[in-house]
């Protein structure tokens, strides 16, 4: 019985295909790692837009975002968080956390002068977040309380450009009467 000459070329391509199905498994596995590793505990993300200038540039800085200390330690006034804009649920915002559920937040939604403020509690479950450019932010002065279920997670870190790198903490100031 003689061989067929096509059998004979699978048969010696055999182990490249092994190795290109072991390549092609170790990727796959790295993309799900890498995917897991996103949805779970945190990623770099990309800052556009002025409404948190002078913090975040306008453009260009990539920043690090956490969701896993979103899901295990409680928000605090003053960190910045990512979520999905409440006008377009396909994109994602940033801003900082101004008041949490049960505090009085001081409101100027005319940008005018101070006779127009009004005071909002902030209801359980949700959050009251700004702009640090006010002028050029659209916040919770346009949408109100924001869905707590809305945050993504937490902005830690600035990494790139290196030269503006930073850890963030929570900054705000507080008014007790």
């Amino acid at each position: 019985m003689t061989r067929l000459p096509w059998l004979r070329r699978i048969s010696q391509t055999l182990p490249l295909f092994k190795t290109v199905g072991r390549g092609c498994l170790h990727a796959i596995n790295l993309a799900c790692i890498l995917h897991l590793f996103k949805e779970n505990i945190g990623s770099p993300c990309f800052s556009y837009g002025p409404s948190m200038l002078p913090t975040l540039e306008t453009e260009g800085e990539v920043l690090i975002e956490s969701i896993i200390t979103h899901r295990l330690a409680p928000l605090a006034r003053g960190e910045i968080v990512s979520l999905k804009s409440p006008y377009d649920p396909n994109k994602f915002i940033c801003k900082r956390v101004i008041g949490l559920p049960g505090d009085i937040v001081c409101v100027d939604p005319t940008g005018l002068a101070a006779p127009s403020m009004e005071h909002v509690v902030v209801p359980k479950g949700h959050v009251w977040i700004a702009g640090d450019n006010l002028a050029l932010s659209t916040d919770s002065r346009d949408y109100g309380p924001v869905a707590m279920a809305l945050i993504r997670g937490r902005i830690v870190a600035r990494i790139f450009p290196f030269s503006r790198f930073k850890l963030f903490r929570p900054e705000a100031t507080y008014i007790d009467d």
